[in-house]
């Protein structure tokens, strides 16, 4: 069983940046693929971005691409999403997920989820 804990996540302004991290314990993190997704409220949750077990393949919702970036450190157990420029718009509860296999967009696909960080970026 695979637990996802995410931390980092706090209050900005506009145009500001955070980064925000997920550890994983419980499984084999490198053949993990893992995933960034967020909920604001009233909305349903959406993709963010993913990367790839061997950490180069890397996808993006096209709302975030240019301004945030995924990585991984499989030595830590630990991916990171770093997002700059940030936008009132972007304030969500984000979540880190992971599945073995095949990176992937789609929430279903994705077997563990954390419990979420809050990001808030004020006007």
């Amino acid at each position: 069983q695979v637990q996802l804990v995410e931390s980092g996540g706090g209050s900005v302004q506009t145009g500001g940046s955070l980064r925000i991290s997920c550890v994983a314990s419980g499984g084999t993190f490198s053949s993990l693929a893992m995933g960034w997704f967020r909920q604001a409220p009233g909305k349903e949750r959406e993709f963010v971005a993913s990367v790839a077990s061997d950490a180069i393949r890397r996808y993006y919702a096209s709302s975030v691409k240019g301004r945030f970036t995924i990585s991984r450190d499989n030595g830590k157990n630990t991916v990171y999403l770093q997002m700059n420029s940030l936008k009132p718009e972007d304030t969500a509860v984000y979540y880190c997920a992971a599945r073995l296999g095949w990176t992937s967009t789609k929430i279903n696909e994705y077997n563990y989820w954390g419990q979420g960080t809050q990001v808030t970026v004020s006007s």
